[in-house]
């Protein structure tokens, strides 16, 4: 599984600095660990630290869940749905794995935005959309004219 890095060799660690796969990273300073982020007295304690995963996935569920129903209505779906992650994060390697995968490919896409070439393309796209939808919208009002739904001469 790519854990988020474009380097060889690296290797997931746990916060307490034991390996994962046998393989150890270099970067260890640099970025924390992969792991549970739990405080030293609930990890020590098996059966307190398995109620704070559940605890910890039971909140990130609720939050994932509110952001999946904001969806389809107004309202910020994606960054409720993110925020779960990150609460999931907080405790489970696989949340960990996928937040770092979506930060590198929302880097990537936010780079390739910025290209001039692409920018260009996309205004192109916009603008003739616009104008489509404008023909759309003149062809439409020209053959049935604007009618209100209410009666305001009443």
């Amino acid at each position: 599984m790519n854990t988020g890095s474009n380097e060889p060799g690296e290797a997931a660690v746990v916060s307490d600095g034991s390996q994962v796969d046998g393989a150890t990273t270099d970067r260890a300073g640099d970025e924390r660990g992969l792991g549970s982020r739990a405080p030293e007295f609930v990890r020590a304690r098996r059966m307190l630290h398995l109620s704070w995963q559940v605890g910890v996935f039971a909140i990130g569920l609720a939050v994932v869940a509110v952001g999946i129903v904001l969806l389809p209505l107004p309202g910020p779906g994606w960054v409720i749905i993110f925020a779960g992650m990150a609460i999931w994060a907080t405790e489970f390697v696989w949340a960990q794995l996928v937040l770092r995968w979506t930060k590198r490919k929302v880097t990537e896409a936010a780079q390739k935005a910025l290209d001039p070439k692409v920018r260009r393309r996309n205004i192109t796209l916009t603008t003739i959309g616009l104008v489509v939808v404008a023909a759309g919208a003149g062809v439409y009002l020209s053959r049935f004219g604007i009618v209100v739904p209410w009666k305001i001469e009443e």
